[in-house]
Formats: structure tokens, sequence, C-alpha cells
């Protein structure tokens, strides 16, 4: 009788254990009844289903990550430029969600991408190249979070936040336009060293001409010196001339016979009675 009790305690635990699923406060669940759904709303906690008949199926609840593959788009000018972006959603409505993707997160994942990406091509074809790199990014992004969080709604999740990581230009593209700009640069070096050719040639004539004329004036400012010092000099060597003409004529003489007579070893042939030894013969008489 013991052990008849203790079985059938066993079997209703196992029962009751069968019956019991746990919903996670990170989860979000839905009870179906022979495929068809009877109860989403469930509270993080135990509940109860009805084994064989009931079946339970449980979603992430937390903020998921879309990390999308780049993809082309045209801009208004008809120009193609490189997006890589990224969606951050989470489930919102776990019936509606179940209902259009069969529970299949992958699924969910794949329409979600469509639909960003239909909104990312319709924002881009409406702007310039300049605009989607550097002018209008933030606001891109706030209008593509708010007409995707529309779109999806119908998925059942919520949009979060959509952000573009980077925008580039086809490779092709870009070796063009790189071309292009290093041409351009190459173009500016060479007017900037022309300017500054022509700016040094400019310098070097201003200084070459303000040397000359510095010059010339030293020159001219040296020789009005050098007249006036001559003429100074012959008006005293005149007016001692004039004071004692013949010690004049004699310091002369005296000043000549030094210079010559210091040179020792010179020979020189000289007419005894000549001009130059007047006061030497006078000194003889």
């Amino acid at each position: 009788m013991g052990k008849l009790i203790v079985g059938i305690v066993l079997v209703a635990l196992v029962a009751l254990v069968s019956m019991a699923f746990v919903v996670d406060e990170r989860e979000v669940a839905i009870k179906l009844r022979l495929g068809e759904i009877v109860e989403t709303e469930y509270d993080p906690g135990v509940h109860f289903r009805i084994p064989l008949i009931n079946s339970v199926i449980k979603f992430d609840r937390r903020i998921q990550t879309l990390d999308s593959r780049p993809q082309e788009f045209l801009t208004i000018e008809k120009k193609f430029v490189v997006v890589d972006s990224f969606v951050k959603w989470r489930i919102l409505q776990v019936e509606k969600f179940y209902r259009t993707t069969r529970g299949d997160m992958r699924r969910a994942a794949e329409l979600l991408g469509e639909r960003i990406n239909t909104a990312l091509r319709d924002e881009f074809a409406k702007r310039t190249i300049q605009e989607v790199i550097s002018g209008e990014r933030a606001e891109i992004m706030e209008l593509l979070a708010k007409s995707a969080s529309e779109d999806a709604s119908d998925l059942g999740v919520e949009i979060i936040d959509v952000r573009v990581k980077r925008v580039d230009f086809p490779p092709q593209l870009s070796e063009a336009i790189y071309r292009r700009m290093r041409t351009e640069r190459e173009r500016a070096a060479k007017e900037l060293r022309a300017q500054g050719a022509e700016a040094a040639e400019r310098i070097r004539a201003e200084a070459e001409r303000e040397r000359t004329e510095l010059l010339a004036e030293a020159y001219r400012d040296a020789e009005k010196i050098r007249g006036e010092g001559d003429a100074k000099s012959a008006e005293i060597y005149a007016t001692a001339f004039e004071q004692d003409a013949e010690f004049y004529a004699f310091w002369r003489s005296l000043s000549s016979y030094r210079t010559i007579f210091e040179q020792g070893g010179d020979v020189m042939l000289l007419n005894p009675e000549s001009e130059f030894f007047r006061y030497l013969n006078q000194q003889s008489q």
C-alpha cells in the first residue's frame, strides 16, 4: 500500500513538472494548442500547460543587433555609394511576430533588413553625396529610425535605432576620385611653386636693386668725402707753402732723401749737379 502511494505521488510530481514552464524576465512566450496561439501575455515566473496538447515557444525580448552587409545606393546625382549600417531592434508584439515570421529569428532579420534597405535607398535618393557623407547624417539617421519603425510595426518588432557606420564610394569610383584629387593637388602645388618662384625672383630683384643703390650712394659719399679731404689737404699744404716756401722745399727734399736711401742696395745714376741734390750741394759748399 505504501509503495502504491509513493508511486502515485511520483507520477503526480512528474505530471506537474511536465505541465510547468518558466518564463524568464529576459524572454517572451506564447502558448499553442495544437498549433494555434491560445495565450501570449506571460509575466516572468512559473506557468502551466497541458502536455501533448499545449506547446510553449520562447523568444529573447532583449535588444537585438542586425548588422547588414554593405549595400550600394544611388544618390540624387545618380552616383553610387556603399553604405554599411546596423539596426537595433526588439520584439514588441510576440503574437504578431510569430504570425509573420513563424518564430524564425533568421527570417525576421531578412524581412527587417529588406525594409531598412528600402528606407535607406529612399533617403539616399533624395540627397547629394556631400549631404550623405557629412552634411545631414544625423538627420538621415533620425528619419530612418522613424520610418523603419513604422514599416516594421507589422512584424511585431520595434526599431530602437538605425546607424550608418560608414559611407564609401565603390572601388572604381573611389579610384577615379582619388586620381582627380591627386591631379588637383598636383596642379595646386605647381601653382603655389610658381607663385613662390615668382615672389622669390621679385624679392631677389628688389634686393639687388637696393644693393646697387646702396653701393652707389656709398661710393658717391666716399668720393665726396675723399674730394673734401684732398681739398682740405691741398689747402693746408698751400697755406704752409705760403708761410715759408724755402723751408717747405727743403722739407720735401729731406723726405725724398729718406725714402730713397732707406732702401739699401739700390743703385741710382744721377747727375750730382741735378736739382735733386741741390741742398746737399749747398751743404758741401
